[in-house]
């Protein structure tokens, strides 16, 4: 074996040995679901959706299950879009050092993530995140979310872009209302 190649797998080992190392074995405890992840777990389940752009409306579904501890609520969300069938993931968790809801975005019309921070006011019982990402035009662009959950059972989630011009525009609104 050349050494340069045994240099680069026994760093890459080194590098896997240190950083993968599970927390628990190095002296800290391993992170836990605190009461921001008790309030993402009461959105778990099915949704049946109804997405508004400009005068269009579309059916849609969301899943979400908290995952990986119960430190992440995991989307899935179905529709179609211009007879395009679409598919979008989230992973929505709170970030206790920021005291921050963090959240990333994929999905099937675009091969970057939009990643959010943001808080929820418990009074309003709103959720309101911004984040960068590609935008429609597939140019940076900054996004403000808005989640209102009066109840257990129903969400509004409203999406605005920020274009180069500095103006803020609502993208989309969905209404969610919990499968029964």
């Amino acid at each position: 074996m050349k050494p340069i190649l045994r240099n680069r797998i026994l760093l890459c080992v080194a590098w896997c040995a240190t950083v993968l190392t599970p927390n628990a074995l190095v002296g800290q405890d391993l992170p836990a679901p605190g009461p921001e992840h008790e309030a993402l777990k009461r959105l778990e389940g099915e949704w049946i959706a109804t997405v508004r752009m400009g005068d269009q409306e579309t059916p849609g579904t969301m899943t979400l299950k908290m995952e990986c501890g119960g430190l992440w609520l995991v989307s899935d969300f179905r529709s179609e879009f211009g007879g395009q069938k679409f598919q979008g993931r989230g992973m929505d968790g709170y970030d206790p050092v920021k005291k921050k809801y963090v959240s990333v975005w994929v999905d099937s019309m675009s091969t970057r993530p939009i990643l959010f921070e943001g808080d929820f006011d418990k009074q309003k019982k709103t959720m309101t995140m911004t984040g960068e990402g590609p935008g429609p035009d597939g140019k940076p662009a900054k996004y403000r979310n808005t989640t209102h959950t009066p109840d257990d059972n129903h969400q509004t989630f409203i999406m605005y872009v920020t274009g180069t011009d500095g103006k803020e525009t609502k993208m989309m609104t969905i209404e969610y209302v919990r499968k029964k």
